[in-house]
Parts: C-alpha cells; sequence; structure tokens
C-alpha cells in the first residue's frame, strides 16, 4: 500500500458565494497539490463539508476530480457515517472504479462500544475489496477507538490497510506503531504530530494545512519519512501557528481562509459553519502574507 504512504490532503469544498460547489476553484486546488509534491487526494472526507454535500454534488466532484487528475495520483474517497447498513450501501451503489481507496470515519453521536466498532468497520471490510483506511477522530465522533480495536481489524481483513489516526493522543499512536502487522499504516490525521509520528515510523499524514503549503508540508514528511528530524522540524518550527490558527475557530473555515489568503478560493462554508471571525482571518492573512 505505498500509494497511501507520504502526503494526502483531506481536500475541502470550495464554494461560490451562492453556495454552490465552486468547480473552477476545484481544479485549480487539485492541480496545485498535485504539481507541489500532494502524493494523493482524499476526496469527500469531513473536511470537505461532507455533510452538508448531497448524493447529486458528491459525485459531480469526483467526476471532477477523477478528470482532472488524470491517473497522476492515487484518489481516496470518503465514505462514513453512523449508520452502518447505509455505509454499506454507499458502498456498493458507488462507482469505485477511479478510486484506489476508501477512508471511512468512525461512527459519530451513537458512542459504540469497542465491540460495535469492531462488527461497524467489518461489515464495511466485507462490502468491497478495496483498501479500506479507517478514520478515528474522538474529539468529533465522541468516542475514541481503541488501539487494540484497530488492530483487531488490521489483523482480520486484509483490505483495512491502515488507519488515520487523529486523536492527538500519542501513546495511542505508539501503541499502534507497536502492535500493528507489518504493512498496515499508521496514518497521522493530526498536522501538528504528523512529523514525530512519522519519524517514530508512522506512515505519514492526511492533512489540513497540507493542501495550502503542499511543496513545504509534503517535504517535511519526506523528512519523516528518511529519518532527517533536523530538517523535518525546521519546517515543522515554521509551521505550528498557521496549524494552530486553522482550527482555532472550526474546520474548513480555517483552511479556507489560507486558500483565500493564496488566491485558490473563496472562504465561504455552508451552515451550520460560519467564516472565519475578522480576527482570525487578520491572524492568518499576517502569516500568509509573511510564511
Amino acid at each position: 500500500m505505498q500509494k497511501f504512504v507520504g502526503t494526502g490532503v483531506a481536500l475541502i469544498t470550495p464554494f461560490n458565494e451562492d453556495l454552490s460547489v465552486d468547480f473552477n476553484a476545484l481544479e485549480k486546488l487539485v492541480n496545485y497539490n498535485i504539481e507541489n509534491g500532494t502524493n494523493y487526494l482524499v476526496i469527500n472526507g469531513t473536511t470537505a463539508e461532507s455533510a452538508t454535500i448531497s448524493k447529486q454534488e458528491r459525485q459531480e466532484i469526483i467526476n471532477a476530480i477523477v478528470k482532472i487528475n488524470a491517473n497522476r495520483i492515487p484518489l481516496v474517497l470518503g465514505i462514513g457515517g453512523n449508520n452502518t447498513l447505509a455505509v454499506v450501501e454507499d458502498i456498493k451503489s458507488t462507482d469505485l472504479s477511479n478510486i484506489d481507496g476508501i477512508l471511512s470515519v468512525a461512527p459519530y453521536y451513537s458512542k459504540p462500544t469497542q465491540e460495535g466498532f469492531y462488527q461497524h468497520f467489518k461489515s464495511i471490510a466485507q462490502a468491497t475489496e478495496k483498501p479500506i483506511i479507517l478514520y478515528n477522530v474522538p474529539g468529533r465522533t465522541a468516542k475514541n477507538m481503541d488501539a487494540a480495536t484497530t488492530i483487531r481489524l488490521a489483523k482480520d481483513f486484509k483490505n483495512v490497510v491502515g488507519v488515520k489516526e487523529a486523536g492527538n493522543n500519542t501513546q495511542q499512536y505508539l501503541e499502534l506503531l507497536r502492535d500493528k502487522p507489518a504493512d498496515f499504516l499508521v496514518i497521522s490525521g493530526d498536522d501538528d504530530l504528523a512529523l514525530g509520528i512519522t519519524l517514530a515510523g508512522g506512515s505519514g499524514v492526511i492533512s489540513v494545512i497540507g493542501q495550502a503549503y503542499p511543496k513545504a508540508f509534503s517535504s517535511m514528511i519526506n523528512c519523516g519519512l528518511e529519518g532527517k528530524n533536523k530538517e523535518g522540524y525546521a519546517t515543522h518550527f515554521k509551521m505550528m501557528e498557521i496549524i494552530d490558527l486553522i482550527f482555532a475557530e472550526n474546520n474548513p473555515a480555517g483552511i479556507k481562509t489560507v486558500l483565500q489568503e493564496l488566491g485558490i478560493c473563496k472562504n465561504t462554508v455552508r451552515l451550520p459553519l460560519v467564516k472565519a471571525s475578522k480576527d482570525l482571518e487578520g491572524r492568518i492573512a499576517t502569516f500568509v502574507a509573511q510564511f
């Protein structure tokens, strides 16, 4: 599964002021990332405001990115939720011929037991032959999927190839790295921990900030993969402030503000999210101008 090693980015969905999908900005964003070192793209992840995207819009976005990408780098599609049967049906009914893998977020709100997590992802793994990357993000789902549950899934299903771990919990990362099967990918979902986890044996990152600074961020992750800690941390230190800023209010309002400052897309989001405050927008603009 070397195609998922390095820097993946969780693409935002650019919107016009009327809240329609801005396909021109999407093309600009995709090309910008491919041309500047991003290793793979995640479509319709949670950073893409997938909860507010209709099924028709999702398919139009997939079609657009597949065409723009033109087989240059791998594509991962986010398909997840807290209704297991609906997720399975979604996987079975979606044309995955141009998709290299599925990123599936842990069930949110329901707060399942560890056995519930296992049975949920078992059903998903059995619904497709595509590689599956689990996505643990307890800060948003309200329940942590323990390292032992992730490892159990990795050992039981050959198409469960990795986990995007985003609990901001270094101890859990280290447990995963210690106990995982040799070829299982531990992918950081925490931009602030990505370099350290990669240096410890992780397989890279699925990043939010990476889509704004793909050249710098992918270079940093490559340093991590090559064990070049001093070079990697030189970049990490430069990016610490902006990583904090983009998550200061909500995601993806922060990253969309960065992308607006870079001239890639507008900072429009769909409710219940709102744009970054004027104070945060000013702080982000100052960073972008100086970086």
